[in-house]
């Protein structure tokens, strides 16, 4: 059996330490920064998150989105549900699979898509002023490390 790392213990397990509640707080003040700078765009961050899973994903559906973006399956139909009625979303059933449908973005969707896409890039530019490229770099590596060991360790239901 493996030796398990001991980081926290009792006396150093504060909230401004846990990395749980570091991530927590630091994706609430996002989403809340990035909803109000895609509010003229009519979107918010979930469903630019989605939108931008389409982009990026070969054949995507419902399903691949909200296991990728760890929402629920009624919520994510929603979400597109919304989508969809915007036109920035359109929804194509498979001819292999009539049971799989398919999620692309509309023109007017990707036109979307990349504006707010340039609005985060400067929004996160921003917020990397005075940061070198080596320390983003190695944060996002980090942060990379750590969702595949969440992934890894997920117990099955």
């Amino acid at each position: 059996m493996a030796t398990v790392m001991s980081f926290y213990d009792p006396e150093t397990y504060t909230p401004d330490r846990s990395v749980g509640y570091l991530i927590k707080t630091c994706n609430q003040t996002m989403t809340a920064l990035l909803d109000r700078m895609l509010a003229d765009e009519e979107l918010n961050t979930s469903q630019w998150s989605a939108m931008m899973t389409i982009h990026h994903c070969p054949a995507p559906t419902c399903a691949t989105l909200a296991r990728g973006m760890a929402h629920d399956k009624g919520a994510m139909t929603r979400l597109i549900d919304t989508l969809e009625e915007k036109g920035l979303v359109e929804r194509t059933r498979s001819a292999d699979d009539r049971r799989v449908v398919h999620l692309s973005l509309t023109p007017a969707g990707r036109e979307a898509t990349f504006r707010c896409r340039d609005i985060v890039i400067e929004h996160w530019n921003r917020c990397f002023n005075g940061w070198t490229d080596a320390e983003v770099e190695t944060l996002i590596a980090l942060m990379q490390k750590l969702r595949r060991t969440l992934e890894d360790n997920v117990p099955c239901p």
